[in-house]
């Protein structure tokens, strides 16, 4: 089984043409990555503090109609993180956060499962980055990464992340402990402007990470494996919007590695370039039947 720990929040998505009825839809980054494995029908499991309320009961029966397990789900009394998505008329989305006190960020040490027997366990976005609750998750993935491997997608949001350094230093350290990383290139061109992402790439590698894919929207994605750096193309798309398109790519990719016995260390220890490539096409095709689609809406396995 694949873990996916962090934020499950309400996306309020507002139309460009239309913003004065703006929709709800179930979001979060980890939490669209959990729902993208689901619907492939991967095992997964999704760690989340979930509110009691309205929106709550929304994102439960989300993560239930995708086949995800609610096992480690922690029935929290705070309300429900909002996200307002703005959506221009290109379909790019920006996003601005209600999250003082709601129910994603107050995770304790006591509410994560010891020894859960994960093969792997993806996080990244906010849950890992924002206080009280990030330094206890953090902790919990560096306490599993000797035997678990640990997907990281930084998905940064600059709205809710004041100081660009202290950040930095975060993501350092979970670099030590993250096997796979993806991460897109405007977010490595905030969190280090100027540094080209080749270079971070190929550090990244040297220090022991075993998988490094840099998104770059319609351009594609550059791969890092063993001592080989490749392209892959970006799946043609009729687009119509790119919300949750990185995390579908991250679920995708999970999805992948898991079927073709990749994913768990000793797996991923011997992960050629082509199956790599084979690994982040299938993930880019995922990624663009999610743009196609209002919202962060993955396809189900029967649609490919």
């Amino acid at each position: 089984m694949i873990g996916v720990i962090g934020e499950a929040l309400i996306d309020l998505k507002v139309e460009h043409e239309d913003a004065g009825h703006p929709v709800a839809h179930p979001g979060g980054s980890p939490m669209n990555v959990a729902v993208t494995l689901g619907r492939l029908g991967s095992e997964v499991a999704f760690l989340g503090r979930v509110s009691g309320d309205a929106f709550g009961e929304l994102l439960r029966s989300h993560l239930a109609e995708s086949e995800v397990d609610p096992r480690w789900i922690v029935d929290a009394d705070e309300p429900t993180s909002l996200a307002i998505v703005s959506v221009d008329a290109g379909g790019s989305a920006s996003y601005a956060f209600h999250v003082d006190g709601t129910a994603d960020w107050q995770w304790r040490s006591a509410e994560l499962p010891r020894s859960p027997g994960l093969d792997a366990v993806h996080a990244g976005s906010l849950a890992l980055a924002l206080d009280p609750g990030s330094t206890v998750v953090e902790q919990w993935l560096a306490d599993l990464s000797a035997d678990t491997t640990i997907s990281l997608d930084p998905n940064v949001r600059p709205a809710l992340l004041d100081d660009r350094e202290a950040y930095r230093e975060r993501l350092k350290r979970w670099l030590e402990f993250a096997a796979i990383v993806k991460v897109s290139d405007e977010d490595l061109e905030w969190i280090w402007p100027g540094t080209d992402p080749a270079d971070l790439a190929a550090e990244w590698i040297a220090k022991g990470r075993k998988l490094v894919v840099i998104t770059r929207g319609g351009e594609g994605a550059q791969v890092w494996v063993g001592g080989e750096s490749f392209a892959v193309p970006a799946a043609p798309v009729d687009m119509v919007d790119t919300v949750g398109a990185g995390d579908s790519f991250s679920g995708a990719l999970l999805d992948w590695l898991d079927r073709n016995g990749r994913l768990r260390p000793e797996g991923l220890e011997g992960l050629t370039a082509d199956e790599a490539r084979d690994a982040v096409g299938f993930a880019a095709k995922v990624a663009a039947i999610t743009c196609s689609r209002a919202g962060a809406n993955p396809p189900y396995r029967s649609e490919l």
